[in-house]
């Protein structure tokens, strides 16, 4: 089965084609530019399934749509759910859990299928639990690197923003910040790991995914995976339900 999978996210629409166990082809557009779907897609064969995760708005929601009407396809738009494809949502509201985590947790699950500390590191860093059974225990939400970074250029006088070199004893600016950004989200999901192991669950593993996970990767103290991206990964396994379809998926989804 050949699938097109979509995570629209604040800064980039990433895409996949899916195709027998393995990805064919993937790529991204920044979100601004969605309408570069439509060339980025040109040539593609017509895939069995579309299906994204959008939280970047209604807008970008009808540039992919328009993108994806080439294909004769219905696109997608999954939303999360109770329980789905091995996962179990924990959240009061569980539709108010945003479509992009629950894709990755899917996608988390499916790889490990055992505790796990699943993070996105975008524009946003999420930080969720996943529990042996799959349990989705529930997570944070921290801004992330370019925020941290542009929050403290635009509030004071003498932080402009300037490359900067991770160091366990920054000696200059610059690097100040880069190492205060980086200690500052890997703490957060050391925390998370903590919390698990609080919890009884032992040696949770931790699956890192998003444009800064290479940065962070190597400054925890704790067991990480790199996954290129868990969002993907996830609605490939959501396409591939047949008890996960849902007609009525809305198009938009918080975080």
């Amino acid at each position: 089965m050949r699938i097109l999978a979509i995570d629209a996210g604040n800064s980039r629409i990433k895409w996949g084609v899916h195709e027998d166990g393995s990805w064919r082809a993937q790529g991204w557009v920044p979100t601004g530019r969605a309408s570069r779907l439509v060339r980025a897609w040109a040539g593609f064969e017509r895939p069995d399934a579309v299906i994204a995760a959008n939280v970047a708005g209604a807008r970008v929601a009808r540039v992919l749509a328009a993108a994806a009407r080439r294909f004769r396809r219905p696109l997608r738009f999954i939303s999360s759910a109770a329980a789905q494809c091995g996962v179990r949502n924990s959240y009061a509201n569980p539709r108010q859990l945003g479509a992009d985590r629950w894709a990755a947790l899917i996608g988390a699950w499916n790889l490990q299928r055992g505790p796990c500390v699943v993070v996105n590191a975008g524009t946003t860093v999420t930080v969720d639990a996943l529990d042996r059974g799959g349990v989705y225990l529930g997570g944070m939400i921290v801004a992330g690197a370019d925020l941290m970074r542009e929050a403290l250029a635009r509030n004071t006088a003498g932080l402009r923003p300037r490359p900067g070199r991770f160091a366990f004893f920054p000696s200059c600016t610059a690097d100040a910040i880069e190492s205060g950004v980086v200690n500052a989200l890997a703490g957060a999901i050391e925390r998370m790991v903590r919390f698990m192991r609080q919890a009884g669950e032992a040696a949770p593993l931790t699956l890192l995914s998003g444009g800064a996970a290479q940065a962070i990767a190597p400054q925890l103290n704790e067991a990480v995976e790199v996954v290129d991206n868990l969002v993907l990964e996830g609605l490939v396994h959501i396409a591939l339900d047949p008890s996960a379809a849902s007609p009525r998926s809305s198009p938009l989804a918080r975080k």
